[in-house]
């Protein structure tokens, strides 16, 4: 969220720009399978080529790490020269090196301290605190303006809380004050590292790779894709990324295009799952819009995406307590290992990390319950299993009453919408075979919309 400065539109990764090759497709299509395939076919073109393999996480960067030693084992000289990192990973390292320590980074509730002071000792009035994280976070950290002609230009796209010349002139004064706070105390943020490493790399004609692979590239933030931008050699084939616009749970929309990041024409779609069976597919499928559309006007076309096998259908079933959810979890999970499902290869997703308690009431009693898997719905990413059960999709949690509750305007309250729906989208879609959704009552809206019966 929040638009393109002029000050870092006119810098972007080249002079000219950047073009990319990408592949898009929905959960389970082969995204990371196809970046894997890519990075071991490179390097065996060019035995001298440097490459970087890179995701979001760290979990997902050594889940790579391990299916590349499926596809390319270690004697063949392949895996030595291909990197695997998270995107935060490979730039604290880069930062390393050009300083020689390891970035310091600021807290979310250090932010929030330094912006209440700030806004206090600038006798601020008519900005809520939740306001001012969200423009530092979405506006002034997130697109590197350090000066107030930057800020007073900002096109902040999509946000409805117009702001005026005064008011502008009025905030500036709180952000430089963090700014200046945070540089007094050795702090900095990731936006600042991944911006800092960018203007670093921008004019250096060797590069530390030839090669640059993403996954998970849709949750790309502004500097991070400007990093990546300036970290790829000037050739055609330097960047690659793979991603759904459908899975993007961490960050706001904003233009590549603008950044100088062009894909436009040089992408492609793919059509087939692999994963997930037909009828857990398309039940998940009616989480998200058919038509998924960019703010640079790109389309992400849903129709026509097939599963190459079929499966029961997925369950859903809301109760009158906790605990009545809980005993039919446990029999539905104890039903599914004893048809031959391995206990490992059972999901349980929960919107947050407080909830796991709840998923793991749900396991007591159950002998294979110490193997099963039980996560926030988050780090479902990149994992999958036979089964999953998603749990506690009550009203008020799905989605969250706190993210809502911290919408700065409307417009942010439409993505943190959107983005709930895709944190429910990408725990279902983690399910091969079996899928169960439960919720204590009044149970989330988004079980209505998921296009099979609710069962009470």
């Amino acid at each position: 969220m929040g638009g393109v400065p002029s000050s870092v539109a006119a810098r972007p990764c080249r002079p000219q720009l950047c073009w990319l090759r990408a592949v898009a497709g929905s959960a389970g299509t082969g995204k990371t399978i196809v970046a894997i395939h890519r990075a071991v076919r490179l390097a065996r073109e060019n035995p001298q080529a440097r490459i970087l393999l890179a995701s979001f996480s760290q979990p997902l960067a050594e889940a790579m790490a391990k299916k590349l030693l499926v596809l390319a084992p270690e004697t063949g000289g392949i895996v030595p020269r291909i990197t695997t990192a998270s995107f935060r990973g490979i730039a604290e390292q880069m930062y390393q090196l050009e300083h020689g320590v390891r970035p310091r980074i600021a807290s979310d509730v250090l932010l929030r301290e330094r912006l209440s002071e700030a806004a206090n000792a600038a006798q601020l009035k008519g900005f809520s605190d939740r306001f001012l994280l969200s423009e530092w976070t979405n506006v002034i950290d997130a697109w590197g303006i350090t000066t107030f002609d930057a800020y007073s230009t900002v096109q902040r796209m999509g946000r409805k809380s117009r702001l005026g010349p005064n008011q502008r002139e009025r905030l500036w004064p709180v952000f430089d004050a963090v700014r200046s706070a945070l540089a007094a105390e050795r702090y900095t943020t990731w936006a600042q590292v991944f911006t800092g490493l960018a203007q670093a790399l921008a004019d250096r004609s060797r590069k530390p790779f030839d090669h640059i692979i993403l996954d998970e590239a849709q949750d790309l933030a502004p500097a991070e894709l400007r990093f990546f931008a300036a970290l790829a050699p000037a050739s055609s084939d330097a960047l690659f990324l793979a991603g759904d616009v459908g899975q993007r749970i961490f960050q706001h929309p904003y233009s590549w295009s603008s950044l100088g990041v062009e894909v436009r024409g040089r992408s492609h779609t793919l059509k087939v799952c692999y994963r997930t069976s037909q009828q857990i597919r398309q039940a998940a499928d009616h989480l998200l819009p058919v038509v998924l559309r960019d703010v640079d006007g790109l389309e992400d076309e849903r129709r026509g995406i097939v599963s190459v096998f079929d499966g029961p259908s997925p369950q859903v079933e809301t109760f009158a307590s906790g605990t009545d959810e809980a005993t039919v979890v446990r029999e539905t999970i104890a039903g599914w290992i004893a048809d031959g499902v391995a206990a490992h290869e059972v999901g349980i997703f929960v919107r947050t990390s407080d909830l796991v308690v709840r998923a793991r009431v749900a396991l007591a009693g159950l002998a294979e319950g110490g193997a099963i898997t039980a996560a926030p719905m988050h780090l479902a990413k990149g994992l999958e299993f036979r089964a999953v059960v998603v749990m506690a999709c009550d009203q008020g949690i799905l989605p969250l009453d706190e993210r809502v509750a911290d919408a700065a305007d409307e417009a942010e309250l439409d993505e943190i919408y959107e983005t709930e729906r895709r944190l429910l989208y990408v725990a279902c879609t983690r399910a091969r075979e079996h899928l169960l959704l439960t919720g204590v009552r009044p149970a989330s809206e988004y079980l209505d919309d998921f296009g099979t019966g609710v069962r009470h």
